[in-house]
């Protein structure tokens, strides 16, 4: 991958300002992507070592203090301590992102307004809060958060509307920017909840879909402006889609199993009474499914040459290997290190699948940038 990237996208007669991608920018996207896996596992093990509740209250750890008492609440408060200070990372690399894309798409125009937007989120979460304080309202901290949330997307639709070229990308750093500080909110409804399997289910399900949109953003880094044109057979195409169809339901009766399964998060918590035994298979069938329509996918890409052939391979790795670690942890009674595996693989299954799809078309041939003439061979694929 190249060092730095400079394209041009224009949707307005005037003429644009040069777009250069840099390396900071691709660091800190790689960055954003692995700190979203990585939190994908920290996750899973608060809830493989029964931890759900070691912090018992939300955004404080205790009613007292930020930080666990380990005298009181030992290791299980360490471990569900450590994986909100991961969500701090992961928020601190997608704000990184948003700054560095805006910077790159509009200089400091954009860049100094989202800061003025942020300065504003904050004094307007912060008197939030001390009126519901005042008030005597429980969900005070709760009700910060939503404030915050809701000045950064008025700021996020502010940047849109005045971004000029590539807005696909300003788009995507957004998301997930917007997606991390919902992710909080509602792990914080998880432990208020006391580990509720449907909410702990969708705050799962949220984080596998920000691994696919910073996926999509690195991919996107390198994709020319403009028109696409498809480089596959119809045929192909509705297969893969087909083939999306089927990783989204396994992943969910995958969810839904994990919800009704032994790995609570908490050795007290009561699950949602679905029959755990019924659901593994109801999981499987989807799942086997999937395996047979990726293989299809990679031996027709294969034998007919395809432009995405190479992540037809990865995704059948990711496919196989998944369904082996289901059925290993399947025979030898659910081993917290192999559920969590799955959870992590599942993640890096559904990112290779959307890298999949963009490769099923290339910019369109004979394209040309209207205010620089350059085709849309000469750019990036």
């Amino acid at each position: 991958m190249p060092g730095s990237t400079a394209l041009t996208d224009s949707v307005s007669p005037t003429a644009p300002r040069e777009v250069t991608l840099g390396r900071p920018l691709r660091v800190f996207a790689w960055l954003s992507f692995i700190a979203e896996i990585l939190i994908i596992g920290t996750g899973g093990a608060v809830r493989l070592t029964g931890s759900g509740l070691g912090c018992s209250d939300w955004p404080l750890c205790t009613p007292e203090s930020l930080t666990p008492i380990l005298e009181i609440q030992g290791i299980h408060g360490a471990i569900e301590f450590g994986n909100r200070t991961m969500t701090g990372v992961v928020g601190l690399l997608a704000l990184a992102v948003v700054m560095l894309t805006l910077h790159a798409l509009s200089g400091h125009r954009l860049v100094i307004r989202a800061v003025w937007f942020a300065l504003g989120g904050i004094v307007v979460a912060i008197g939030v809060y001390a009126a519901a304080s005042a008030l005597g309202i429980v969900a005070s901290a709760a009700l910060m958060s939503a404030a915050l949330l809701l000045a950064v997307i008025v700021g996020m639709a502010d940047s849109l509307r005045q971004t000029a070229q590539r807005r696909h990308l300003a788009v995507l750093a957004w998301l997930v920017l917007v997606g991390v500080m919902a992710q909080a909110v509602v792990g914080g409804f998880a432990v208020i909840s006391d580990l509720n399997p449907f909410i702990v289910g969708f705050h799962y399900a949220v984080s596998l879909l920000l691994v696919c949109v910073t996926a999509l953003y690195i991919v996107r880094l390198d994709t020319a402006p403009g028109p696409r044109a498809s480089v596959v057979p119809g045929w192909f195409a509705g297969l893969t889609h087909a083939t999306g169809f089927f990783l989204a339901l396994t992943i969910l009766f995958g969810v839904l199993t994990t919800g009704s399964g032994p790995h609570s998060g908490d050795a007290n918590i009561q699950r949602h009474g679905f029959d755990a035994t019924f659901l593994a298979h109801v999981h499987s069938w989807p799942g086997y499914i999937l395996a047979v329509l990726v293989l299809t996918l990679a031996v027709s890409a294969w034998i007919l040459k395809l432009a995405p052939r190479n992540w037809t391979l990865v995704l059948i790795v990711a496919i196989l290997v998944q369904v082996g670690v289901g059925v290993l942890q399947a025979r030898t009674g659910l081993p917290a290190i192999a559920v969590g595996i799955h959870m992590i693989l599942a993640s890096l299954s559904a990112a290779a699948y959307t890298v999949l799809v963009t490769r099923l078309k290339r910019p369109a041939q004979g394209w040309a940038d209207p205010s620089t003439g350059s085709g849309a061979q000469q750019l990036g694929r």
